[in-house]
């Protein structure tokens, strides 16, 4: 039985997917050379070509990132189609105080989770977990769709 094929998708397709979504699969490299995988809120940045991962200091994705940049984000939707965005990690240094560069970053990317009149307590909480933002300039974007139904 054959289906239809699948169809490459035009980078304006694969920037509505990665708009649209809110999680992916990133992948990064261990020291073994064996991916790790793990399902993420990401933030997509068409203007820039930037995805953002918040994540703390002291998990595996920023050791993996800091050791090996390479980094993919596979995200998929309900009907067939997915995009993958390559690129190399850069893992920002934790926020320290709130209200600083990085702080503010990360308000950035929560902002539709932080409550009105909630920012002073978010800022604090983000240094006490030692939040880092992990960001992947775009090297390559891909992504197919089967066109059924």
């Amino acid at each position: 039985m054959s289906g239809p094929a699948p169809r490459v998708l035009t980078d304006p397709e694969l920037q509505q997917i990665l708009e649209e979504g809110k999680f992916g699969i990133l992948a990064s490299v261990r020291r073994s050379g064996h991916p790790h995988l793990s399902t993420v809120l990401y933030r997509w940045d068409s203007a820039e070509r930037v995805l953002r991962v918040s994540t703390t200091a002291d998990r595996l994705k920023p050791r993996h990132f800091r050791a090996d940049p390479h980094a993919a984000l596979h995200v998929r939707r309900d009907d067939f189609a997915y995009a993958v965005v390559e690129g190399e990690a850069e893992v920002s240094a934790p926020t320290v105080e709130p209200g600083d560069a990085v702080g503010l970053e990360l308000l950035a990317m929560a902002r539709e989770f932080v409550p009105a009149g909630g920012e002073e307590a978010f800022l604090a909480e983000v240094v006490e977990e030692r939040r880092v933002v992990l960001r992947i300039k775009a090297a390559r974007l891909y992504g197919t769709a089967l066109d059924v139904g």
